[in-house]
């Protein structure tokens, strides 16, 4: 499916939704953490021009990228507060306010896109439910590629990784670094080029998506593929604004989210080879793990996910059997 016809098809059926006129225009602002090139954000800049068409103008969304209206870390609050109405965020960097925030970062139980659906499908009508109690609306869910470990030298068992400075973005990543002996760095996606390229970072767990997007074969060397997990974007509207629409915007709103959200898992698929292959093309070492540190993965993965079954208590664990029922 070509980009063209995503476009075109966003375009069509935004149109085809949208029966109301212009009362008056209203800009929504839209912060986004990660660079303007990134899938995410290339799909979240086609959502808010297919809302600005399918409304008539009646919404126009203007995108920001690389957290350049807020920081990622202060995205989610921001929406809240009525600070910006809508806004794309990784949403288990929230897991400090509810564990139940980090499900699609268990390690190594969703490791496929196939999966990750099954676990979305699984964990949605409590994200919801926990989002609409902090005066959020939840639109659309788009994964990101499976993680990898980045080094800047060879790794081949979780002793090599002592004392390196490990970039952390969640609660998840935080006690990964602290499992293999790493030093936690905490570090948002517009600063990790410069975070290796002066030494503040050394490693990260990530897709090869944001590898590529960085170019971080200029400070490091090695990307393993490990496949830990495919954690997820969310963008979100603040439920007093969301309230406050038109039953017919509200409309264009969630088919535009829909178009995204297919679009945007459509993406992901696609940018996990070509990253992975830009990352050889830069001149990195793009392997799987040795058997050997894939088994000592494994049971760290284990003592985490055990970890998080504890911390998110009922719903946790209501998610996980869903998952595993399916």
């Amino acid at each position: 499916m070509s980009k063209y016809f995503l476009k075109q098809l966003a375009l069509g059926v935004a149109v085809t939704l949208s029966t109301a006129g212009i009362a008056h225009a209203e800009k929504w602002d839209m912060p986004m953490a990660y660079s303007g090139s990134n899938f995410h954000s290339v799909t979240g800049a086609e959502f808010a021009q297919c809302v600005t068409t399918g409304t008539g103008g009646a919404i126009e969304i203007v995108t920001h990228p690389s957290g350049s209206l807020f920081k990622g870390a202060d995205i989610k609050r921001a929406i809240q507060t009525g600070q910006a109405p809508i806004g794309e965020r990784l949403l288990s960097g929230h897991q400090n306010e509810n564990a139940v925030f980090g499900f699609d970062s268990i390690p190594f139980l969703a490791t496929s896109f196939d999966d990750s659906a099954k676990l979305w499908k699984a964990a949605e009508e409590t994200i919801n439910s926990v989002l609409d109690k902090q005066n959020l609306v939840l639109l659309y869910s788009v994964p990101w590629p499976p993680q990898g470990l980045y080094f800047k030298k060879e790794v081949n068992a979780v002793s090599d990784m002592e004392g390196i400075k490990f970039r952390s973005y969640n609660n998840t990543t935080a006690r990964l670094a602290e499992l293999t002996g790493m030093s936690p760095v905490t570090i948002e996606a517009a600063e990790i080029s410069q975070a290796f390229a002066t030494g503040v970072a050394e490693s990260m767990v990530s897709s090869g998506a944001t590898g590529y997007d960085r170019k971080v074969w200029e400070s490091l060397t090695h990307f393993y593929e490990v496949d830990a997990w495919l954690p997820r974007n969310y963008v979100m509207v603040n439920k007093d604004v969301w309230n406050d629409t038109s039953e017919a915007n509200q409309n264009v709103l969630r088919g535009c989210a829909s178009l995204a959200e297919y679009a945007g898992n459509w993406r992901s698929k696609e940018y996990t080879g070509f990253t992975v292959n830009g990352l050889r093309a830069g001149g990195m070492t793009v392997a799987p793990p040795s058997d050997g540190l894939r088994a000592e993965l494994q049971e760290i993965g284990k003592t985490m996910s055990d970890e998080w079954m504890e911390a998110a208590g009922a719903e946790g664990k209501a998610i996980v059997d869903a998952f595993n029922a399916m």
